[in-house]
């Protein structure tokens, strides 16, 4: 039987930089994706020994010595991944990347035991952080040293939801009618059974427009800008074990660790901006 060895090409650099995101597919050699499953299965053990059955994640791995952090080097280091992550990210990133950059954030993400659950639709930090300054967020909404994330799965995966393009531009009017409030909310769940809402959670994912759900297949790698809208959707039927992780780039690196943050109210929160209060000001009026 042969076996096709990945290689990094146009396409990506294309889909990264006009959609958004790119997929390496087949990255993983089959002894790593062995290796980096059974480490990743005895997280999810962890994940809900410690959170319980709707744990989702556990993060970061390198937190928890139960488990082997071998095949998780051996991934950072894989020649295949850096030629690609270089290739399509580009000079302006200050090539050449090193992906060890981000060893504190590796996470593996999981199904949930036992009902099925969605993210909101949201882009990083704009919409998920309460109190980010966003005049600053729309400074560096294009600049490709920040917001670059990676979901690489271990098993099939069909839970990223994404707009293909969005990372290029402001909100749309059907998004932001979508939309129109800061915190964004998640589907409605409460009361709902297994069936119901794991239809309710799919009703969500579409009822945005331009909505595109990504296909990953064992060993494949994506590569997003999540200053795009995306969201995650979960059943528990489906088994999943997804590394997720940044790109950090010296610049992401200082904002992650120091984000440029409202200052605190007396009441002890932080104002949390809606992005398009005056643009849907300006559509009502």
């Amino acid at each position: 039987m042969t076996v096709m060895t990945f290689a990094v090409d146009d396409r990506h650099f294309t889909d990264y930089h006009q959609l958004g995101f790119c997929v390496f597919r087949g990255l993983l050699p089959t002894a790593l994706l062995r290796d980096l499953r059974r480490e990743a299965d005895k997280g999810r053990a962890i994940a809900r020994r410690l959170a319980g059955d709707q744990a989702q994640r556990l993060q970061p791995i390198q937190a928890y010595p139960e488990l082997d952090m071998r095949p998780f080097d051996d991934l950072y280091d894989l020649p295949a991944l850096r030629t690609a992550l270089n290739r399509v990210l580009g000079p302006g990133f200050r090539a050449p990347v090193d992906p060890r950059a981000s060893r504190d954030l590796m996470g593996v993400l999981y199904e949930p035991a036992a009902m099925p659950w969605a993210t909101c639709w949201h882009r990083d930090w704009r919409d998920n952080v309460p109190g980010l300054q966003l005049a600053e967020w729309d400074k560096l909404q294009l600049d490709t040293r920040y917001f670059n994330q990676v979901n690489c799965a271990l098993y099939d995966d069909d839970c990223t939801w994404v707009v293909p393009g969005s990372h290029l531009r402001r909100d749309t009017a059907g998004e932001m009618h979508r939309f129109p409030t800061r915190p964004i909310a998640g589907p409605a769940l409460e009361g709902l059974d297994v069936d119901d809402a794991e239809r309710a959670c799919m009703a969500y994912c579409e009822s945005m427009p331009g909505a595109h759900q990504v296909h990953l297949h064992a060993g494949d790698y994506l590569l997003y800008r999540n200053s795009l809208w995306h969201l995650g959707n979960y059943a528990p039927y489906k088994r999943r074990a997804t590394i997720h992780d940044g790109v950090m780039s010296p610049e992401f690196s200082a904002f992650w660790k120091a984000p440029p943050l409202h200052p605190v109210r007396e009441d002890g929160s932080r104002p949390h901006e809606n992005p398009n209060e005056a643009a849907l000001a300006a559509l009502a009026g």
